[in-house]
């Protein structure tokens, strides 16, 4: 009797131990499904603007949430927005003077708000002060370093009906508060400001790998015909980059921007002499620049008057047209055999790595009959030897390795087809994504 006492005790003992064990399972499961979700890639559409040549996005921001249309910045330090037309947000903070965020955003002086009777968005005392700059006009604005919550979508390098659905928030994402005067300029109607995404602790890129814990990088792939563009934040998966890859040194200057340095350049294989000390003699820059907000690309007077000479060589049987501004070399194309248009060649650390520009590439096409070298005369005061244009980067898949301080590009000899829109196709309802900026409101 009393062994089967001893029996059944035991049983009783095991079944409340499997209670136990599968309810603290349960609570375990819970917590977890509940905690925040962290991602691994990020993904944000881009379209261009025609009419400027310029590149956007659109970010899902504030509460109640809204998409607000911004134009890319690749070397902007920090992304500002126009608080003066309505910005309403349950969920904005401005940090008080020398607290911890206006340390790591650089800002170390207090915001001062006299324009407004009542605290608003852009408009506190004792707040910090951080500088917003307008890439376009270069104009400058004292404005109010702000905390707001950002969501952007989820990437999991699939397609279509398997495309993540899920969002990631950052609920306290630093950003300028800055006033409207600054949006004046060349943008397209609807933008309500610049994503910066230099490498600075307040760019976009940046706050967002700090915040989710990935690598910070991102990967941008610029489409010429319409809104199929696309940008990629974070742990980029390998298989989802191309197949080949060139990489040279990235350069971050004091302001967060990025540079990288060409040792030559040819046309037909045959180098050009241009002055390489220009390249340390630059104020500011010793380095190329490259720009998501100048279209062509830009060189400093003594390099562009070598490689126009020695183009013009090369096309000596081609008949000159007059100048088309801002281009300075322009030819009648009905003389020209598109493959007899030279292929132009930029080398960085060695000969191996090079970006090509396809001769018919190298033209802008003004009319029928006239087409101009791509290429712009920037004059003696400049601020860096060479700029590459977002031209440049259309079609191309490019990778800013901050952690690795690299820069890859594709190489388009090598027949690789790149396009954007096969990164773009992996949202889920891609064309949702970017809204008509003239519906947009702040």
């Amino acid at each position: 009797m009393a062994y089967s006492t001893t029996i059944i005790n035991f049983m009783i003992t095991i079944l409340i131990s499997l209670i136990l064990s599968s309810t603290i399972s349960e609570s375990y499961v819970h917590r977890s499904s509940s905690a925040p979700f962290k991602p691994n890639t990020l993904i944000l559409p881009v379209m261009k603007d025609f009419k400027n040549n310029l590149f956007a996005t659109t970010l899902h921001k504030r509460t109640p949430q809204i998409a607000v249309p911004l134009v890319l910045d690749l070397n902007g330090r920090i992304l500002w927005l126009n608080c003066d037309d309505n910005y309403l947000s349950s969920t904005y903070r401005a940090p008080i003077c020398h607290s911890v965020q206006c340390a790591r955003a650089g800002a170390h002086s207090c915001h001062k708000c006299g324009s407004s009777p009542t605290p608003r968005p852009g408009c506190h005392n004792n707040t910090c002060s951080v500088i917003a700059t307008n890439p376009i006009t270069l104009k400058n604005s004292v404005s109010e370093l702000a905390l707001d919550v950002v969501t952007i979508r989820d990437f999991n390098g699939s397609s279509g009906s398997n495309a993540s659905r899920r969002w990631a928030t950052d609920p306290h994402f630093m950003f300028a508060c800055a006033p409207s005067s600054l949006l004046q300029g060349p943008l397209q109607h609807g933008v309500r400001g610049i994503a910066g995404l230099g490498n600075t602790p307040v760019s976009l890129p940046v706050q967002l790998a700090s915040r989710f814990g990935f690598r910070p990088e991102f990967a941008l792939c610029l489409s010429p015909w319409g809104i199929e563009g696309t940008m990629l934040i974070g742990n980029i998966p390998p298989r989802m980059l191309p197949k080949i890859m060139f990489y040279t040194p990235l350069t971050v200057g004091a302001q967060g921007d990025y540079s990288i340095r060409i040792r030559s350049i040819s046309i037909n294989n045959k180098n050009v002499p241009f002055n390489t000390s220009l390249f340390s003699k630059t104020k500011g820059f010793g380095d190329t620049i490259i720009s998501t907000t100048v279209y062509q690309t830009v060189m400093e007077h003594s390099i562009y008057k070598e490689l126009t000479q020695f183009y013009v060589r090369e096309l000596s049987r081609v008949p000159r047209a007059p100048a088309v501004p801002p281009y300075g070399l322009c030819f009648f194309i009905r003389a020209i055999w598109p493959t007899a248009i030279p292929d132009i060649n930029l080398y960085f650390q060695n000969r191996n790595v090079r970006w090509r520009i396809r001769g018919y590439d190298s033209l802008f096409y003004v009319t029928r009959e006239v087409a101009c070298l791509r290429f712009v005369d920037g004059g003696t005061n400049v601020r860096a030897p060479i700029t590459i244009g977002s031209h440049m980067l259309e079609s191309t898949f490019v990778h800013f390795d901050l952690a690795r301080s690299r820069f890859g590009f594709t190489p388009n000899w090598s027949q690789q087809n790149i396009y954007c829109e096969q990164y773009y196709n992996f949202t889920a309802n891609p064309h949702h994504e970017l809204h008509n900026f003239d519906a947009t409101t702040n």
